[in-house]
């Protein structure tokens, strides 16, 4: 199993990534404004689905430094493996009831989301220093792209202990202040860009790298 490769690292936070690509498009879209890893959902009740193969073409179009991320939910591993390997993605992100067992079959490196629910910090001995945890709001059916957030003092009590990514409901007009307040090592984003599931406004795909830079921001040559 590989560890997780985030790179090109970005001012507050190290890790930003685009959840959710369905088009070519809002993939070059996100990749100019300084995006440095995509989300591609392979869940298929998920209402951002992408065929593996249109996904494949996407991921062939990404420059060196941009990481192809596949979003899988309780699918079986040998599954989760091929499209991994078809679709020639770096890291699989695991938004189901995976346990550590299921990770290490994994042939490619690990997000595993964790839920938040209620007001105390999830447990995370389960999972081993070369597994990111995200975190994300819990929802039994939706699995993510709920548009909600989670509760940031819980989000900081879990990036005193370990880098985190924090997902859940972020937009252009909270990620300062949800970094400011949770200090994680990355974030994740999906709803709070988009103009309907699975569609990227780019305007707010660039109102948030703006918002996460501040007065440093530069788009990608």
């Amino acid at each position: 199993m590989n560890p997780v490769n985030l790179v090109n690292p970005v001012k507050r936070v190290d890790f930003v990534k685009i959840c959710g690509i369905t088009r070519l498009e809002d993939a070059q879209a996100a990749v100019t404004a300084g995006a440095n890893a995509l989300g591609f959902v392979f869940w298929p009740k998920s209402p951002r689905y992408v065929d593996p193969d249109r996904a494949r073409e996407i991921v062939a179009t990404l420059p060196p430094g941009v990481t192809p991320v596949g979003v899988f939910v309780d699918q079986l591993e040998d599954e989760v493996n091929d499209v991994a390997h078809r679709v020639n993605l770096a890291v699989v992100q695991l938004h189901g009831h995976e346990n550590a067992q299921y990770v290490r079959k994994m042939t490619r490196g690990v997000m595993k989301a964790v839920a938040v629910d209620g007001t105390s910090a999830p447990s995370l001995e389960a999972w081993p220093s070369d597994v990111t945890i995200l975190l994300d709001v819990h929802d039994p059916v939706r699995k993510g792209g709920t548009g909600r957030t989670i509760d940031w003092s819980i989000g900081a009590a879990v990036a005193r202990r370990r880098d985190i990514v924090l997902a859940g409901g972020l937009t252009p007009e909270n990620v300062r202040e949800a970094i400011a307040q949770v200090q994680p090592y990355g974030i994740d984003v999906s709803s709070g860009v988009e103009a309907s599931p699975g569609i990227k406004d780019h305007e707010r795909i660039k109102a948030l790298f703006e918002a996460v830079h501040g007065g440093h921001y530069a788009t990608r040559s």
